[in-house]
């Protein structure tokens, strides 16, 4: 066992730095925002060195918690899919505290602000990171708790209302964990995932285990939001302060696709097929309901959240398809939505800081952006990659995702993975249009400055980046799958001294 105290530290340094912001930086708001960015870029390397211990061939990180042997203790794990997921949502994060700096929103002046970014930043990386099912519930409640928070104290008047929608239906999914929490422990005897898979292997017929599933895949389709999960996420999403929404709407939803992940090549690796099956149709389903629901929505943000279901969709299938082709497509097309998506919906609340009304519907920004011609370019290009247009980062994770269907023969859901990615083309170039290229309608002036573009300026050069040069990206991915292709490993990793 590779015994690592470095894995506690993506969790620690922001809760403990969220409690030290409060205590002695309290009302002094600039102060604050950039003591946060310095605990996130912390965060951040913390994450980064356990990533690039893996790259190095390295075996998982492992931290048992509170002085009990493994897999009675809570287990802390840093695996490829962990430690990736870490990485990128710490990354997201740390974007959206520069962005949250350079807004306009009175929210972002609130002395609870930065420290609820901060423990929603902590209880991300603690669900990651957990090797215990009961671990990661109290982690996705800490998630839930600041993102509501967040959400109900944003300028927008619907945040409140959109708070408390978030708030019971992430009740419910809590709910549904802590039934198949004890379903599980009453089957098997242990909430330690690699304890679990182990003995769930061992006996795949027990009744207690598949109504555990069952619970586990529902809370996880809500987490996810996924058609016809979704109803609270378009609301959310399209009301939270900017910030918040970009990193709700492109990593918070992979806390669903991340248990999935779990679920199909550790959990229930004996009934995978069964849940592989159902996942394709629910991928199906949200490539469909989320491509029309955005074509039809007259808000920017609205638009993207409701496009969020359509990206999940996508990756959903690839976790369907349950290749080492596709699952690594899988983990390409979660890296590249969240840096697009975040990037998109900075650029929309760009746009409609200088709106009179400050709000991202379209009538309200139709032709406003002719005065942040710099925001263009930005959302031009994220434009592209959301569509999967080289050279961006969103052609490559097309290109790989296609040619695992095209290995597999699945000829028809390729023709539908095509289809919605032309569905995407039409709504994000009309929207293009009406904010950037269409006049201002009813002679609204814009105000003379809004929401600085540094933070969507870095996610979108990323895009191009890993569109240029994604070797890297796909190197990642492909020893990834190969890893959770292996389940093995990780059960050895974990309980390898404590069995």
């Amino acid at each position: 066992m590779n015994i690592d105290h470095g894995v506690l530290l993506p969790v620690l340094i922001p809760i403990a730095s969220a409690v030290l912001g409060l205590l002695f930086l309290r009302g002094r708001h600039r102060a604050l925002g950039l003591f946060s960015l310095l605990a996130i870029l912390l965060s951040l390397a913390s994450g980064g060195r356990l990533l690039a211990n893996l790259a190095r061939g390295a075996d998982p990180a492992v931290l048992p918690i509170g002085g009990w042997p493994v897999p009675a203790s809570i287990v802390y794990v840093a695996d490829f899919l962990s430690a990736t997921m870490t990485v990128l949502g710490q990354l997201v994060f740390a974007l959206a505290i520069v962005y949250s700096l350079g807004c306009r929103d009175r929210c972002a002046r609130d002395s609870a602000y930065y420290p609820l970014l901060l423990t929603l930043s902590a209880g991300l990386a603690g669900t990651f990171l957990s090797g215990d099912l009961f671990h990661l519930f109290v982690m996705i409640e800490l998630v839930v708790i600041s993102g509501a928070v967040l959400t109900a104290r944003s300028d927008d008047p619907a945040g409140p209302e959109a708070a408390y929608k978030y708030f019971y239906m992430s009740t419910l999914a809590g709910i549904l964990l802590l039934l198949a929490s004890g379903c599980l422990y009453a089957a098997h005897g242990t909430l330690n995932m690699a304890d679990l898979a182990r003995r769930i292997s061992a006996h795949p017929e027990c009744p207690l285990g598949a109504a555990g599933m069952v619970f586990l895949l529902s809370a996880f389709l809500i987490k996810g939001a996924v058609v016809p999960f979704h109803f609270w996420q378009p609301d959310f999403h399209s009301a939270a302060p900017t910030a918040v929404s970009a990193a709700l709407s492109s990593v918070v939803v992979k806390i669903g696709v991340y248990g999935f992940l779990r679920m199909t090549t550790l959990l229930f690796v004996p009934h995978a097929e069964i849940l592989r099956s159902s996942l394709i149709v629910f991928g199906a389903a949200g490539l469909l309901y989320g491509g029309f629901a955005a074509a039809g929505t007259r808000h920017a943000k609205r638009m993207l959240a409701y496009s969020t279901l359509a990206q999940v969709g996508s990756i959903l299938i690839a976790i369907g398809w349950g290749t080492i082709p596709a699952i690594a497509a899988a983990i390409v097309l979660i890296v590249n939505h969240a840096l697009i998506k975040a990037s998109l919906l900075m650029l929309a609340g760009a746009v409609a800081s200088r709106s009179p009304e400050k709000s991202a519907s379209f009538e309200s920004i139709g032709g406003l952006g002719r005065s942040a011609r710099a925001a263009g370019v930005l959302y031009f290009a994220g434009a592209l990659a959301l569509v999967g247009i080289p050279p961006t980062n969103g052609f490559i994770g097309k290109l790989v995702l296609f040619r695992g269907g095209v290995e597999l023969g699945r000829f028809g859901t390729v023709a539908l993975l095509a289809g919605a990615g032309i569905v995407t083309m039409i709504y994000m170039l009309r929207s293009f249009a009406r904010v950037w290229w269409e006049g201002p309608q009813g002679g609204i002036e814009p105000k003379p400055r809004g929401d600085r573009l540094a933070a969507p300026a870095v996610l979108i050069v990323l895009c191009l980046a890993l569109g240029l040069w994604a070797e890297p990206l796909l190197d990642l991915a492909l020893r990834g799958s190969v890893y959770l292709s292996e389940p093995a490993a990780y059960i050895a990793a974990v309980l390898g001294g404590g069995s």
